[in-house]
């Protein structure tokens, strides 16, 4: 599968980049591609360091304005003109998606995927990693939006919560 992930490019705690790390190795290990950001920093570049260490594929999908921190030894890279046409390109590309740790970058990739998926617009599965409980007002508020009748579909058909990287895999079938 191409395992589009979306996640911080920033410097973080080991409670994060851990569980991103053992994540990204099981998804190489089982012979996955990743389908990412392309950047060659902060946790972006320890799932990739993962993912190719672990002998899985990159597939990085830059934007124009980040192009000085594109990792420079991917399988594939792309270059989107603006954040919009990356985040088209990184659905277009992956047969699902991980969201993990993030900023509001994540927090935009990840609520545009669902809004897509909502309306149909993809049947694309989608987890997040839930590491150390960094989601749990995310999914509080979204089961709130399912009880209140805010979501048109059950909150199960539009997204997964994991706990941990093997969790999620097995949510993707993967």
């Amino acid at each position: 599968m191409n395992i589009g992930v979306f996640c911080s490019a920033a410097e973080l705690d080991s409670v994060y980049t851990e569980a991103a790390r053992e994540f990204a190795e099981l998804l190489g290990k089982r012979g996955h591609s990743l389908v990412w950001g392309g950047s060659d920093s902060g946790l972006m570049k320890v799932v990739a360091d993962g993912v190719q260490g672990a002998g899985g594929r990159l597939i990085g999908v830059s934007v124009e304005f980040l192009r000085d921190v594109a990792r420079p030894d991917t399988d594939e890279m792309a270059v989107a003109a603006d954040l919009a046409e990356r985040k088209a390109l990184l659905l277009d590309r992956a047969d699902a998606v991980v969201v993990l740790v993030g900023g509001t970058g994540t927090l935009d990739e990840a609520t545009e995927i669902l809004e897509l998926r909502k309306h149909g617009m993809h049947s694309k599965p989608v987890v997040v990693l839930n590491t150390a409980g960094f989601y749990n007002g995310l999914q509080q508020q979204m089961t709130r939006m399912e009880a209140e009748g805010f979501l048109p579909v059950p909150l199960a058909d539009l997204v997964s919560f994991a706990d941990d990287g093997p969790q999620a895999l097995e949510l993707l079938g993967a």
